[in-house]
């Protein structure tokens, strides 16, 4: 397990403004892979699997490592001071879609050790900017606390111990695998998220020490609301009780349409706030499948930092490493939000 980086966190998150890094679906479907790619030499144990697995990103992990070492460098070299890992479909739940809920520890263990490599890689070539993994726990794809039948709306197609059991698996592993810190992000669902975090202390019990948390929550649409319908504020108070280094924002939308809810949130949160929005909306035209540019997305996040309403910004669907680097640009040297410290009742300036 690595050394809590709380306090090296705070002090960073306190004095500059970090950069987490961009989307990973666009950078992997950019390399054109097939369904050779996803199941990797013969070695992998995949030759005979029943069924697709092209677009199991998480796959890579063990099939082409080089491909996710590459984007987490391509991250890197961006100027990233956070790289996730490759994970973030990475559970038993979610990986039922290919029938490798059995390879869950595996993949999980193989991302940390990729990214925690590269990491230490480039802390070593900039000794003066530390690079930090963070384990990618996503939402999954089943919610426990909305329907799937519009004529049942008692009917669940997840329970709560079985979440828990999933981000458990997923956690242990990537503890093991060297993070530091987990993220768990991409929130359309406050009781997933709730599994998760239950799931995590227990997972710090067993490993006999604790790491950083995040928090990211996905407003969906103009409603300003989780699918689960909750408001950011609902949302932090919902979750406030894990004490997330940060909490935020990622997916869903661009940046302009994703600042009223930051604003939000950056109001009623204590701790640092994160915002990684979308390139904009969905364009099948454009190369990445979104519409803004770099230097749209860094102009609107560079505004978010003069405002004073972030600690941690990056990129979700649609971002690349150019967007990545625009973005450290626009808020080199702004001030980040000031956080009011809930044990001394004071300002962290």
């Amino acid at each position: 397990m690595q050394a809590d980086h709380t306090a090296e966190l705070t002090r960073l998150l306190t004095g500059r403004i970090l950069v987490l890094d961009g989307a990973w679906g666009t950078m992997i479907q950019q390399q054109h892979l097939t369904e050779a790619d996803f199941r990797g030499p013969a070695a992998c144990g995949l030759h005979g699997h029943h069924g697709d697995l092209n677009g199991d990103n998480d796959l890579l992990a063990l099939t082409r490592p080089d491909v996710v070492a590459g984007i987490h460098d391509a991250y890197f070299d961006a100027g990233a001071d956070i790289t996730e890992t490759n994970t973030f479909n990475a559970t038993s739940i979610a990986q039922a879609d290919y029938g490798l809920q059995a390879r869950v520890r595996e993949i999980n263990l193989a991302a940390a050790r990729i990214a925690r490599g590269r990491a230490d890689h480039w802390s070593a070539r900039t000794p003066g900017k530390p690079r930090f993994v963070a384990g990618s726990l996503g939402p999954t794809n089943r919610t426990a606390s909305i329907s799937p039948k519009v004529d049942d709306p008692g009917a669940r197609n997840v329970t709560w111990n079985e979440l828990r059991a999933a981000y458990s698996e997923a956690a242990d592993a990537l503890i093991e695998g060297g993070v530091d810190l987990l993220l768990v992000e991409t929130v359309f669902d406050t009781l997933n998220a709730k599994a998760a975090l239950f799931a995590i202390e227990e997972a710090f019990d067993r490993h006999g020490g604790r790491l950083p948390v995040i928090v990211s929550g996905t407003v969906t649409d103009a409603s300003g609301r989780t699918l689960s319908g909750q408001t950011p504020e609902a949302f932090w108070n919902s979750v406030r009780h894990a004490r997330p280094l940060a909490v935020g924002l990622n997916c869903a939308l661009g940046a302009a349409l994703m600042r009223p809810y930051i604003e939000e949130l950056a109001r009623v949160a204590d701790t640092f706030i994160c915002c990684y929005p979308n390139a904009g909306l969905p364009n099948p035209m454009s190369d990445t499948g979104y519409d803004e540019t770099p230097e749209t997305t860094s102009q609107l996040l560079g505004e978010f930092a003069r405002a004073g309403l972030v600690n941690l910004v990056g990129g979700c669907c649609g971002t690349t490493p150019a967007h990545i680097r625009a973005i450290g640009a626009a808020v080199a040297g702004v001030v980040p939000r000031r956080v009011h410290d809930r044990e001394a009742e004071r300002v962290v300036a």
